[in-house]
């Protein structure tokens, strides 16, 4: 099932199939670890649009909620 790293539940893991944002983002979220094909787990998140913390590989990073919402991962059931 494909979804978003915003909609993800804290604790549940995918890999990234695509990133739909501009070319800012698209550089910082590269720089943070964020491709197509990484692993990636959701640690926690506001449910109110606040910040998402995703884990890739042994590092964790802290996006934004609408940068979260543009990574589209395939998570695993």
């Amino acid at each position: 099932m494909i979804t978003t790293a915003a909609k993800m539940r804290p604790g549940q893991s995918g890999m990234v199939v695509a990133i739909t944002a501009g070319h800012g983002a698209l550089a910082r979220l590269r720089a943070m670890g964020v491709r197509p094909g990484v692993i990636i787990t959701k640690t926690s998140g506001q449910p109110l649009r606040g910040p998402v913390t995703l884990r890739i590989g042994r590092t964790e990073v802290a996006v934004g909620h609408g940068l979260a919402a543009r990574i589209e991962v395939e998570v695993e059931e």
